[in-house]
């Protein structure tokens, strides 16, 4: 279990140390995440300042227009010309834009659950199966959810569909039905590594059901109650032989003791007295029989 942990622990800083290289490259090699306000280009800086000086000659009304809010669990991508603006994504709280060459997005930043439909596969043992499950993510760079991929959202669910059948078809039926949270556990963190560049974080996967077919729940359960039935046989044989084994001791015991059969004999009538019937039966000894059958 100590080595299962440290292995763990080891994937997850190779990990975070990837995401960590990535991120310091992102700016290299994606242009839409470059510092561009200088290139917009001429003809965007007299847009910039006619969009200012139109402001400014339309205030206060046009304050309303330039001042936006965006609530603590959000943040705010700024798009100036179609470029993103110089410091990422802005919030939470109020911030500034110009109302004719800006846009921005709202990104939310809580943990988003999704269930994941029932997937029909097919086991390493050619057992089909549905198999239902959970994701909890949030996205972790605002940034890269918006410049990197059209919609995060739906690329991670897509993603948590294939991932599950992935991984699924490479587990026989019976470690299915009992490592659910190593599989859990390896799906994390292959969503997770493949959600890095969208700036999504994968932090929980579950699976929730596994059905089986009503032919193989019939055939499990009389496998079941076929291998019950056998235990159960062999528990009453060993009880008996048990049994066999100790009337034989007693046996020798009350023949190396002709008193202690007496004994027994008044201790089964005090049993019988007890229960208060009224049929009482006396054994004849077999010593005053053999005497008659003599004569």
């Amino acid at each position: 279990m100590e080595d299962g942990r440290e292995t763990a622990a080891m994937r997850e800083q190779e990990r975070r140390e990837r995401q960590i290289d990535r991120w310091c490259h992102t700016i290299d090699d994606n242009p839409a995440l470059e510092n561009t306000d200088s290139d917009i280009g001429l003809c965007g800086w007299i847009l910039v300042l006619f969009s200012i000086l139109l402001t400014l000659l339309t205030l206060p009304l046009s304050i309303w227009m330039c001042i936006k809010i965006v609530k603590e669990y959000e943040r705010a991508i700024i798009f100036r010309l179609g470029r993103i603006l110089r410091g990422g994504a802005k919030g939470p709280g109020l911030f500034f834009i110009l109302p004719c060459t800006d846009s921005f997005i709202n990104v939310d930043m809580r943990t988003i659950t999704f269930d994941i439909p029932p997937q029909e596969v097919l086991t390493k043992d050619s057992v089909t199966v549905s198999v239902d499950g959970v994701v909890y993510y949030r996205v972790q760079n605002a940034t890269l959810a918006v410049a990197n991929i059209t919609n995060a959202d739906a690329a991670t669910r897509l993603l948590a569909q294939t991932t599950l059948r992935n991984v699924l078809g490479t587990k026989n039926l019976a470690e299915i039905l009992s490592d659910r949270e190593e599989i859990a556990h390896s799906m994390q963190s292959t969503l997770d590594d493949a959600t890095d560049d969208w700036g999504i974080k994968v932090e929980r996967v579950e699976i929730k059901d596994v059905k089986l077919p009503q032919q193989l729940q019939r055939a499990m359960a009389a496998e079941a109650e076929a291998s019950r039935e056998a235990r159960a046989k062999v528990i009453a044989a060993e009880g008996e032989m048990n049994a066999s084994r100790a009337l034989k001791e007693a046996s020798l015991v009350i023949a190396e003791s002709p008193s202690a059969l007496q004994l027994r004999y008044l201790q089964t009538l005090n049993t019988i007295a007890a229960e208060k019937n009224s049929t009482i039966i006396f054994p004849l000894p077999i010593d005053m029989m053999q005497a008659f059958m003599k004569h």
